[in-house]
């Protein structure tokens, strides 16, 4: 039977691989809360050294734990899809597929044909119907950051991937309980594969950041109720923590957009709005290990974002 061989969590802000010396320049072109703390460029590369240092673990629990594939839960952000056919879960089941590198250039990586196609047949059969892919829907612009970060962050580009694609940017998105459900679903397609393949999980996002809006703010509060239900080895209190939450009276940053280029204008679902939806990537992992405990490696703080950028991973074996 296949072995599951590690789950891992990660952020992949653009503030992640941006050298630290800009974060307050971006910072002041943003319209963040003014409660937001300061960082000066000290504290900035502090915490930039400890984001490289997570991203390090990281890499090596996941080159120590010997993958045959990845599959990564990421988002797409109108990269491949647009509002005139969005899905709310797709799986891209080509055979490469390539992307922009957040250091330049693009890389290309193998994708897993017979994984992803075991998973949209396991999903099936388990009462979802994602949508999938072939080849990428716009070549030009290849497969999103969500996918190719982690690619970057955590392998050497020859390990495949088979991207599993959740709306978290476009309402109206599917609910974080959804996304357990989804995320527990495929745990149990991999349990039941034949052979030997060894297949790693990862969950590639969030944690709490409304990118570009006004009078964004870091809700660290937010973040730790749902780092401490993982390390509690409870995605579905993920789940249920973010679904239950509610966007409080006059908060601009998470207003809904108006209809337009980057907004349906549609009622969202529950819980947060914004960027802090790819939290939902996270839960999906997350609940692949259900019942084990994470460890976190690091929860950094970036007030500059601002973005709550943390790093995870499980033990499975």
């Amino acid at each position: 039977m296949a072995t599951l061989a590690g789950v891992f969590n990660m952020s992949h802000s653009p503030f992640c691989y941006m050298a630290p010396e800009r974060w307050n320049e971006v910072r002041a072109s943003r319209a963040l809360r003014a409660d937001v703390p300061f960082d000066d460029v000290e504290t900035n590369r502090a915490k930039a050294a400890r984001i490289a240092g997570a991203f390090a673990t990281l890499k090596a629990r996941l080159a120590a734990a010997r993958p045959d594939v990845i599959v990564v839960f990421g988002d797409d952000q109108l990269e491949c899809f647009d509002f005139r056919n969005y899905p709310a879960f797709a799986i891209y089941a080509g055979d490469k597929f390539q992307g922009a590198l957040a250091s330049g250039g693009s890389a290309g990586i193998p994708g897993h044909p017979g994984l992803a196609a075991a998973l949209l047949t396991g999903l099936m059969r388990r009462g979802f119907d994602p949508a999938f892919s072939l080849d990428m829907p716009k070549p030009d612009r290849g497969i999103g950051h969500a996918f190719l970060r982690p690619a970057e962050s955590l392998t050497d580009f020859t390990t495949p991937i088979v991207p599993v694609f959740l709306n978290c940017y476009y309402a109206p998105q599917p609910t974080a309980l959804r996304c357990y459900q989804l995320g527990a679903a495929v745990g149990e397609i991999i349990a039941e594969l034949p052979g030997d393949l060894r297949v790693a999980v990862v969950g590639s996002g969030g944690l709490w950041h409304t990118p570009r809006a006004k009078d964004a703010y870091l809700d660290e509060t937010f973040d730790r109720a749902i780092l401490k239900s993982m390390t509690a080895g409870d995605a579905r209190g993920m789940a249920r923590y973010f679904d239950d939450y509610a966007v409080p009276a006059g908060d601009a940053s998470q207003e809904i957009g108006a209809p337009g280029p980057g907004a349906t204008g549609l009622p969202d679902a529950r819980g947060p709005r914004g960027g802090t939806r790819e939290t939902c990537n996270w839960i999906a992992a997350a609940a692949v290990a259900e019942g084990r405990p994470a460890t976190v490696v690091d929860y950094v703080p970036i007030y500059s974002s601002p973005i709550g950028a943390a790093f995870a991973y499980w033990r499975t074996e």
